[in-house]
């Protein structure tokens, strides 16, 4: 199934109890609200289907994994309203990953950018290349990682979200990132992460349903409250994308 090039496009197989969900955009694989939503759904509709063991997460390409949320959307935003709107895209797919029965497990080929690198904390489990940079570079036009913040800080701690948040005009290379914990293994080629991934995933399909939606319930105790936490957040960036400082630090990548 797919979408126009504007929207990117959404992709999933079942094989062997594992769900490939792959999404895309021309633009470094980056998310309009149309293709969070459609991620959203996508994601609760694999939750429930007993076909399902496990759900790999990946994007197209070899180069970019994510590059977080579309910035035409966010550069034409002029409502509060609208902007807490385009903010909760991202809260909706990490509460969808966050209260999913099922394990998943992201794949990352690439450098990931604000909302992607959320959407690889609110994975279980992450394999990566070493070409898989990661940065928040949020507050450097004038808002912040709050919606994905949550998620960042339990995989990684707040020290790491300080780190990423407030140099937020650095790249932190995939090692950074696996000895914080966001990645659990990192790979020297994108040949070599397919391999263990492939591997990894067939064998955690073959484990006891029960028992991984088990160990997914403890993984993620003590974060029901953020069915509420995520969009406050998403609140306070819609607010501060309204900003004279925001606006001025926008225009000037339009340019």
């Amino acid at each position: 199934m797919s979408t126009t090039p504007e929207n990117g496009s959404l992709y999933t197989k079942i094989e062997n109890g594992i769900a490939h969900l792959e999404f895309g955009h021309p633009a470094s694989n980056s998310f309009p609200s149309v293709l969070l939503e459609r991620l959203e759904k996508e994601i609760e509709k694999l939750s429930d289907d007993e076909n399902v063991n496990v759900i790999l997460l990946k994007s197209e390409g070899e180069k970019a994994f994510c590059a977080g949320a579309s910035f035409d959307e966010l550069v034409a935003i002029e409502t509060m309203q609208a902007g807490k709107l385009f903010f909760s895209g991202f809260a909706n797919v990490i509460n969808a990953m966050r209260k999913c029965k099922k394990i998943i497990i992201g794949r990352v080929q690439g450098k990931t950018v604000g909302g992607g690198v959320g959407l690889v904390a609110a994975c279980d489990y992450a394999m990566a290349t070493d070409a898989a940079a990661i940065k928040l570079s949020e507050l450097s036009i004038g808002i912040g990682p709050f919606v994905i913040a949550p998620a960042v800080e339990r995989k990684m701690g707040v020290d790491a979200l300080a780190e990423l948040s407030l140099a937020a005009h650095e790249w932190k290379n995939a090692y950074w990132a696996k000895e914080k914990g966001l990645y659990a293994r990192v790979f020297e080629s994108i040949k070599d992460l397919d391999k263990e991934v492939e591997i990894f995933t067939e064998k955690l399909a073959s484990y006891n349903p029960e028992a991984l939606f088990e160990m997914k319930q403890i993984l993620w105790k003590d974060t029901a409250h953020w069915e509420e936490l995520l969009f406050e957040r998403a609140a306070i960036s819609g607010e501060l994308v309204l900003s004279d400082f925001t606006k001025n630090a926008l225009g000037k990548f339009k340019k």
